[in-house]
């Protein structure tokens, strides 16, 4: 699809804010129910009740509005688990990722949202945005992790996050297989091990 990758600036609080709530929910249900291929301005408009003109001018068509509904996913508040230890706060983290994919009436937004962003360059940026951003957040639990004497000094808390969520989102995204709880579990555990090995500690010099 050939349209100007543009990053939408709205303006903050009042109309603005409202009129890209409801258009960042409209592409979210549409996405979730026509997947990328089926996903058109006229539709999004329709639903949100914003007029086709604007969210040209704003977003730029189909992939700026995919970008931005990831833009304001990573806004939304979330904190990382902080349960005085590293391998169950772990594990509520993958499982959250679990719950909430394979939940048939929330996985599918995800799902879909993730699969479009990936179509276009301007998705895969915001993508990447919003993959750092929640790496950053629930690097929080390898951090207090070293400050408990749990794991060595230096571990990079994004790391052993991304090690800990990546088979569940592989099954999810890449072979289709089934995803499970106990999966989610031995992820997170296989993490922490590897973590408390040192495999993540990032070199004095670097």
């Amino acid at each position: 699809m050939s349209e100007e990758a543009r990053t939408p600036i709205p303006r903050p609080g009042g109309r603005s804010a409202r009129v890209r709530a409801d258009v960042v929910a409209a592409t979210l249900a549409e996405v979730a129910e026509k997947a990328y291929d089926g996903l058109t301005v006229d539709a999004i408009a329709a639903r949100s009740g914003v007029h086709k003109a604007t969210l040209y001018r704003r977003w730029g068509g189909v992939d700026g509005l995919v970008a931005d509904a990831l833009t304001a996913s990573a806004d939304q508040p979330w904190s990382a688990p902080d349960t005085g230890d590293l391998a169950t706060d772990l594990r509520r983290i993958t499982h959250e990722v679990f719950a909430v994919f394979t939940d048939p009436e929330l996985g599918p937004i995800p799902t879909a949202l993730i699969t479009a962003a990936q179509r276009s360059d301007i998705g895969t940026t915001a993508l990447r945005a919003f993959f750092t951003a929640r790496h950053r957040q629930a690097a929080a639990v390898a951090a207090r992790a070293v400050e408990r004497g749990e794991l060595p000094g230096g571990t990079d808390g994004a790391e052993v996050v991304r090690a800990a969520t990546a088979p569940l989102y592989y099954r999810l995204f890449v072979t289709g297989e089934p995803l499970d709880a106990r999966t989610a579990e031995q992820a997170a555990d296989a993490a922490g091990l590897a973590a408390r090995a040192g495999l993540f500690t990032t070199p004095a010099d670097a």
